[in-house]
C-alpha cells in the first residue's frame, strides 16, 4: 500500500484540502439566539488559521423542531447572511468549511421547542426526562425533504461540504438503533426498515446539492448499551450509506442519552459541567449524582481504531477516521492503513496551531491531557481550553 503523507493535498470528492487533517465538529456554545456570532466566526477563522484543511461547523439544525440548544443554528433564511461571512472568513484563512446537519429528535429540548419532542419510538429519553412522540410518515417525509433543502442552502452560500450526523443518537442515529427504533412499520424493525429513513436522507441530499458536492456521513460502530446498534450491523450501514451517496464515512460511536462520554473518553468534569448547568437545581443535582449518571471510558490513543477499520475495509470510498487523534505518528499510521483523512478536536481546541506545529516538524503531539474542561466549557459561554486560559492568566 501506497505510503501517504498526511500534509500533502487531497481530493474529498471534487473537493481539494490542503491536507488530510479536519477539525470535527465540537459544539461550540457560540451562537446566540441561534445565529452566527463574531465569536463563532473568530473561533472558526483561528481553526483555520492554524492549519487544519476544513472546519467543521457543529450541529446546524435541519428545522426549529430539532433543537437540542437553545443557541443552536437552524438552517434557514434568518441564518444565510452568518453562514456566508463565516464561509468568506475560513475561506480568507486558506481552509475549507463544512456542517452538520442535524436534527436531535427525542434529544430536542421541549423548552426550547414548546412541544414534545419527536423520535423513532416512544422510549424514555434519561437525558431530558421524557418520551418523544413517535414520528408518522408524513413527519418523516417532511424531515428528509428538511435535509436536502439545509443542504442545498449551504451550498449556495459558500459551504464546501456537508456532514450528516447520523451517529451519537441524534434523530437518524434513533431509527437506526434497535434500542430506540421499536416501530413495526415500513421505518422499523428489521435492519432494511431502520435503514430507510438514514439512507433516504443522504438521497435527498445527493439530489438538492448534486453529484459532485461532498457529502460525509457520521454514523456509529457501535451505540454503547445492550441492545443498540453494535459494530456487526454497522458494517452493513456503512455500506448501504455509501450506495445511497455519500462521499466519505466518520465512524463514531456513543449514545448522548446513555453514553455521552464514549465518544470523547478519559476524564468526566462533573464540577465545571454543574458550574455551568442553567438552573440551581442542576447545578445541585449535576453536582451530587453526575459521577452516577455518566459513566467514564479510559482513554487512549486512536480508541476506534479496531472498528474503523472494519468499515474501511467494507467500503470503497474515503473513511475519516476520528476517535484520540493526538499525535503525528497515529496519523501517518492512520493513512498508511488506508484512511484517507483524520478529524481532530480536542487537539485543536488546546492549540488551533496543532496542524500547522505537526507539519513544520515542531512538535509530534499534543499536550492535550484529555481533562474533558473544554466539554463542560461549551455550555458556560463557549468552547475553550480551560488549561490555555489558566496557563495564560498565570
Amino acid at each position: 500500500m501506497e505510503c501517504i503523507d498526511p500534509v500533502s493535498p487531497a481530493h474529498l470528492g471534487s473537493l481539494k484540502l490542503r491536507n488530510r487533517m479536519i477539525r470535527s465538529g465540537c459544539y461550540e456554545g457560540y451562537c446566540r439566539t441561534g445565529k452566527v456570532t463574531e465569536e463563532l466566526i473568530e473561533h472558526h477563522r483561528r481553526t483555520a488559521e492554524g492549519g487544519v484543511a476544513m472546519t467543521t461547523l457543529a450541529y446546524g439544525c435541519v428545522v426549529p423542531e430539532g433543537r437540542t440548544f437553545a443557541d443552536q443554528i437552524v438552517i434557514g433564511p434568518e441564518s444565510v447572511t452568518g453562514l456566508k461571512k463565516l464561509a468568506d472568513v475560513v475561506h480568507g484563512e486558506g481552509a475549507a468549511i463544512s456542517i452538520q446537519l442535524t436534527h436531535g429528535g427525542y434529544f430536542a429540548d421541549p423548552k426550547v421547542i414548546g412541544c414534545r419532542p419527536l423520535g423513532a419510538s416512544k422510549v424514555f429519553n434519561n437525558f431530558r426526562f421524557t418520551s418523544p412522540d413517535p414520528m408518522n410518515s408524513a413527519e418523516i417525509t417532511s424531515v428528509i425533504d428538511a435535509f436536502g433543502n439545509a443542504a442545498h442552502l449551504v451550498r449556495e452560500v459558500g459551504f464546501d461540504a456537508v456532514e450528516i450526523h447520523a451517529g451519537h443518537g441524534y434523530l437518524l442515529s434513533q431509527f437506526l438503533s434497535p434500542y430506540t427504533n421499536r416501530r413495526d412499520d415500513d421505518w422499523g424493525g428489521s435492519p432494511e426498515k431502520r435503514l430507510r429513513f438514514p439512507v433516504a436522507v443522504i438521497e435527498s441530499v445527493r439530489k438538492a446539492v448534486g453529484e459532485d458536492f461532498p457529502i460525509l456521513v457520521k454514523m456509529n460502530v457501535t451505540d454503547g448499551i445492550s441492545g443498540g446498534l453494535e459494530i456487526e450491523e454497522a458494517v452493513g450501514v456503512a455500506v448501504a450509506f455509501e450506495e445511497a451517496g455519500a462521499t466519505a464515512l466518520i465512524p463514531s460511536c456513543g449514545f448522548t442519552s446513555k453514553t455521552p462520554f464514549m465518544m470523547l473518553r478519559g476524564n468526566v468534569p462533573v464540577k465545571e459541567m454543574a458550574r455551568n448547568r442553567p438552573t440551581f437545581f442542576e447545578r445541585i443535582a449535576t453536582r451530587l449524582f453526575g459521577r452516577f449518571m455518566v459513566q467514564t471510558y479510559p482513554y487512549e490513543p486512536l480508541f476506534l481504531h479496531e472498528p474503523a477499520g472494519r468499515i474501511l475495509n467494507a467500503v470503497s470510498i474515503p473513511v475519516v477516521y476520528v476517535g484520540g487523534v493526538v499525535s503525528g505518528s497515529g496519523i501517518r499510521q492512520l493513512m498508511d492503513e488506508g484512511f484517507s483523512f483524520v478529524q481532530i478536536g480536542r487537539a485543536t481546541i488546546r492549540d488551533p496551531d496543532f496542524p500547522k506545529k505537526l507539519a513544520s516538524g515542531e512538535i509530534e503531539e499534543s499536550d492535550c491531557d484529555i481533562c474533558n474542561r473544554c466539554v463542560a466549557a461549551m455550555d458556560g459561554g463557549g468552547v475553550v481550553c480551560v488549561t490555555a486560559v489558566e496557563d495564560s492568566v498565570n
